[in-house]
């Protein structure tokens, strides 16, 4: 009789255990949502743990001016998390064998008047580490040595991937999302033919401010591989699920998009000098380790997080930034620590 009390308290205390881990981090990003300072928090946060949803919050407005309530499913400006898509439409090249990374991208490019052009190689535009302040400037520095975040290098690739498929880069990668039916996401091309976009805004004075592209038909098209791109959480998780599920590149493949050889620091990854890959930062050098990007602009604030030994992935997409830059990030940065220290990382 003795034994069955025993396994009825023994029950009883792992689920009650099971409940308190659980709760653990659904409490922590409660309260921190909840706060308005140092700035509100104004988007969605999506939570998945091998496939299946752990949390889920919309929280603010897709419209100020409307008080329009955002939806987990809403569209928002992804901006330079755009990047690891285009990271993967350039490594199925290499796939292929249409890209060799290590070669020139002359060899690609062979109208580019720089005569960098002969020494930057296709891994360096993928990683930073060519150089490439803008297309028609010197380089920073000598192609290999040191890491430059930007724009132009990315806006390269997406032209070595229109060279060499023969499709402009929106039809690529609108035709990767039909693959993988991430049917939410697109390119951003211009506003009359994407209205299903939350507005971006600028929190300055207590007031939002609602942001718009300030940028020309003509400077989409070369923006769009490093940040033009437009998802929901929703399908943002599936890309996660898929990338790091093996469901897109091959594993040899992937193994080099999250293999590095230069390092970097950034807001959303705390104050560590972390691994950049093709698209990815790589950080292991906590505790847990964990792969992701964010991105920023026009009013957007986002981050994508995947921690692989317990296939758990972080999205969160803001659509409102502070007047301080400093505090950008500062919701992204906390999410993330809370998964790191909670039980689902376990």
């Amino acid at each position: 009789m003795k034994s069955i009390y025993y396994l009825i308290f023994l029950s009883f205390f792992i689920n009650l255990n099971c409940f308190a881990q659980s709760a653990d981090y659904r409490q922590s990003i409660d309260s921190l949502i909840a706060v308005t300072s140092p700035r509100p928090f104004n988007g969605v946060i999506l939570i998945t743990q091998k496939g299946k949803i752990v949390y889920q919050k919309a929280i603010g407005y897709s419209d100020f001016e409307k008080r329009v309530p955002l939806a987990l499913s809403d569209n928002f400006r992804i901006m330079s998390n755009s990047k690891q898509i285009t990271a993967v439409l350039i490594l199925r090249e290499v796939e292929k064998g249409t890209i060799d990374l290590n070669s020139p991208i002359r060899k690609y490019l062979p109208h580019l008047t720089q005569t960098w052009a002969d020494t930057v190689t296709v891994h360096q535009l993928l990683n930073f580490s060519g150089g490439v302040v803008e297309i028609n400037k010197p380089l920073a520095f000598k192609p290999g040595t040191d890491f430059l975040y930007g724009v132009a290098p990315y806006t390269l690739l997406g032209n070595i991937l229109t060279r060499v498929t023969g499709k402009t880069y929106v039809d690529a990668a609108n035709g990767l999302f039909k693959e993988l039916k991430m049917n939410h996401t697109f390119c951003y091309e211009s506003a009359a033919d994407q209205p299903n976009v939350v507005n971006g805004y600028r929190l300055e004075k207590n007031s939002f401010i609602k942001q718009t592209p300030p940028l020309t038909q003509n400077q989409w098209v070369d923006f769009v591989p490093a940040g033009g791109i437009v998802s929901n959480a929703i399908d943002l998780n599936t890309w996660d699920t898929h990338l790091h599920g093996g469901k897109i590149l091959k594993p040899e493949t992937y193994k080099l998009m999250t293999r590095y050889d230069i390092t970097a620091r950034h807001d959303a990854f705390g104050s560590l000098k972390i691994g950049y890959g093709y698209g990815l930062r790589i950080n292991d050098q906590t505790a847990v380790t964990h792969i992701g990007h964010a991105g920023k602009g026009l009013g957007f604030v986002s981050i994508k997080v995947y921690y692989p030994k317990n296939e758990v992935d972080l999205i969160v997409l803001e659509n409102i930034y502070h007047e301080d830059s400093n505090l950008h990030y500062y919701f992204e940065n906390k999410l993330r620590e809370i998964v790191i220290n909670s039980s689902l990382t376990k």
